[in-house]
């Protein structure tokens, strides 16, 4: 199964009689040769025609979406998402041509049609093309239509050079959104994002700020030196589930002075792997 064809498969399984004839009979007309005017037709009438309900995909058909194209996770789409990214891939057009049409739909997007076209980029054909894309995704104040980058979606991972991905890791950040649900996380650590999230652990600190616990995921691998200073810091003034995940970035990091730092902390450590605290448990910390 191609993710089109789930794409439609869910769609026929959602949809009332009238809005899955309408759907049809609109991405026949664009598979056959329909022009930009006529995408951007159907497009704006997805909402009024099919509604805004949640996918609400099972785990079997999230297991399908996974196997379709790895890393999709399509578990938050709604049904208007679905359709629209759904008719962009029944067009059959070349590669320039969806880059010119996808770049224009965005111009004009509300901001429904925003999260569905910027959730549809691990899907779209010759992916290097939407890099710009995505990076404009990410630069965007719309919280919303920023985590339909980051979040849930392969396509950072997998196409944007590092300083595009450590600027996305960091944004995440700084707009009060979560890391879990960025795919790749711990795959594409690096030491520069790391040095950038220590630096801006002391911005916040500085200010009199906290600094969610999360941040020391992408610094673990890479702490060293005054790194491991900060991790100390954190394991001495820090709050319980800042404490805890102190732990896992020091249980991560391969320089011998972390593995010496945990040593002090025995009991805390002993704690920690006791309870099987991961990245998303220890905001539940205590």
């Amino acid at each position: 199964m191609t993710p089109e064809s789930a794409l439609q498969h869910w769609l026929d399984q959602r949809l009332d009689a009238a809005g899955a004839a309408w759907l049809r009979d609109a991405s026949a007309g664009l598979a056959g040769g329909g022009t930009d005017r006529d995408l951007y037709r159907c497009v704006s009438l997805v909402s009024r025609k099919l509604g805004k309900a949640p996918l609400a995909l099972n785990a079997e058909e999230l297991a399908a979406a996974a196997r379709s194209r790895p890393g999709w996770n399509p578990s938050e789409w709604t049904v208007d998402q679905a359709a629209r990214v759904w008719m962009l891939l029944a067009a059959k057009i070349d590669s320039d041509t969806f880059v010119r049409r996808l770049d224009q739909l965005c111009a004009t997007a509300d901001l429904d049609e925003l999260v569905a076209f910027y959730r549809g980029l691990p899907l779209y054909p010759d992916p290097p093309r939407h890099r710009l894309r995505a990076a404009e995704g990410v630069r965007t104040n719309m919280r919303v239509v920023f985590e339909a980058v980051a979040h849930h979606n392969p396509y950072p991972a997998e196409q944007l050079p590092d300083d595009a991905w450590n600027q996305m890791v960091l944004k995440t950040l700084f707009v009060g959104s979560t890391l879990a649900p960025i795919v790749g996380l711990d795959r594409r650590a690096n030491a520069t994002l790391a040095r950038m999230l220590g630096d801006y652990a002391h911005e916040r600190w500085s200010a009199g700020r906290s600094v969610s616990p999360e941040l020391w995921r992408c610094v673990g691998p890479f702490a060293t030196g005054a790194l491991i200073d900060d991790l100390a810091s954190v394991l001495d003034k820090g709050t319980p589930p800042e404490r805890a995940a102190a732990v896992l970035a020091l249980r991560s990091a391969t320089d011998p002075e972390a593995r010496q730092l945990l040593d002090r902390h025995a009991a805390l450590r002993d704690n920690v792997a006791a309870r099987g605290v991961d990245w998303v448990s220890t905001l539940e910390f205590n």
